[in-house]
């Protein structure tokens, strides 16, 4: 199928100026041409009716798998009911304009094949299946009560992340590959919404990280993810070779200076303890101890991920989705405004530095000759109006690999 997109302004990703009246051509779901172009006669014509278009947009820290709710109704939920509400949460995410994410714990291979297969529609997905964790830490949902509560419960296809020790974590990362992940997700500090412990508490040691970098690079370099919220905790993970670092609540000088000499990529999800603290708020459905915790790291890390700005760390835009509703992912970009982003910066990290972070940016994250044609039109121009994307209505059209996901112009 041949598309022709006109009379929009292009925001190509690379943080170039804007392109008025661009034209794009595309055929057999790849980008040809870029620029003043004319259409074949064949073509199906898009008009942008005076809109921005923009590469689709990347989340490089998702969890499709669920949106928390109160404790009562996730344990009176079937467990299979989770994969037909998975089904619209990757609706809503599409219909955002998000193309790309990148899954850090929760959904598993078949729920990616079944995007792949067309099944069902969806995000292009990287997975990490399980989420790696030491026993009291961050993913273990052990409860005084005996009661487990963790988000990521294990299941044919999704292993138990729970390891302790060099070797128990060597195995534990193999058994994840095993089921298919693309990256590998593990916890070195304690977070927010676990029950027993602080986002400033160091988990795991360096050797332990260092492993998990290790059995990664024998399995075609796959990378690590690091939920890593404190500043030790931080620090050792980018010592041991992870690749990003998700959070970074508690970011200290020492730990910036090593992000740049490693070359470590920053997520910061600065949405995510805002929307804790909000949903727990108006709705109830967030624990009390996840409430207090939100309220002690929402300014910190602000100004962790300013300073980290500031300093030149590559950030990378991720949410945390899951945590606050799916589809309302383009928020953060207006919180990473507020840290001192211009929105031409914010656009540029949930395009080009998403996709280097995860690993597709031969392919996707900026709009050029070659690359596959995931595309967004918006009504409003980002640069001037950067919350009108927050709006689902004002994104216009989304293209993913070519095909018309979403068109709701008039």
């Amino acid at each position: 199928m041949t598309l022709f997109i006109k009379n929009g302004t292009l925001i190509d990703g690379t943080g170039a100026d804007p392109i008025a009246n661009a034209t794009i051509l595309i055929d057999a779901g790849m980008i040809t041409q870029v620029g003043d172009v004319q259409p074949p006669d064949d073509a199906t014509i898009i008009d942008a009716q005076g809109g921005t278009i923009l590469p689709g947009f990347i989340d490089s820290h998702v969890h499709m798998m669920f949106e928390i709710t109160a404790l009562q109704e996730r344990v009176s939920t079937p467990f299979s009911m989770n994969f037909y509400k998975a089904i619209h949460h990757m609706l809503r995410t599409l219909n955002a304009g998000i193309t790309s994410v990148r899954d850090a714990g929760g959904t598993d291979l078949g729920v990616k094949q079944s995007i792949e297969r067309g099944l069902v529609p969806g995000p292009r997905m990287q997975i990490s299946i399980s989420v790696l964790g030491i026993t009291g830490g961050h993913t273990d949902g052990w409860n005084p009560s005996g009661i487990n509560t963790s988000l990521f419960p294990a299941y044919p296809g999704n292993p138990d992340g729970i390891c302790d020790g060099v070797e128990e974590v060597r195995k534990k990362v193999r058994e994840v590959l095993r089921a298919g992940a693309d990256v590998i997700k593990v916890c070195s500090t304690g977070g927010v919404l676990s029950p027993t412990d602080h986002p400033n508490f160091t988990q795991f040691t360096e050797e332990e990280l260092a492993v998990m970098v290790q059995e990664g690079q024998f399995r075609n370099g796959i990378k690590v993810m690091a939920h890593a919220q404190g500043a030790e905790g931080i620090k050792n993970a980018v010592r041991a070779g992870i690749h990003s670092i998700e959070h970074g609540i508690y970011l200290d000088q020492e730990a910036i200076d090593l992000m740049l000499e490693h070359g470590t990529f920053l997520v910061p999800t600065l949405l995510a303890p805002v929307a804790v603290l909000e949903i727990g708020e108006s709705t109830g459905a967030m624990p009390p101890y996840g409430i207090e915790k939100s309220k002690q790291v929402i300014d910190v890390h602000r100004e962790s991920i300013a300073r980290a700005y500031e300093a030149g760390v590559k950030i990378a835009m991720g949410t945390d989705a899951g945590v606050m509703p799916h589809g309302t992912n383009l928020r953060e970009l207006e919180l990473m405004k507020q840290i001192g982003m211009s929105p031409m910066e914010t656009i540029v990290a949930t395009t080009k530095t998403a996709a280097e972070c995860l690993g597709w940016d031969e392919d996707l994250g900026t709009v050029e000759r070659g690359k596959l044609a995931d595309l967004v039109i918006s009504k409003v121009n980002p640069l001037d109006d950067l919350k009108g994307l927050q709006d689902t209505n004002n994104i216009s059209v989304v293209l993913k690999g070519g095909e018309i996901i979403k068109d709701i112009r008039q």
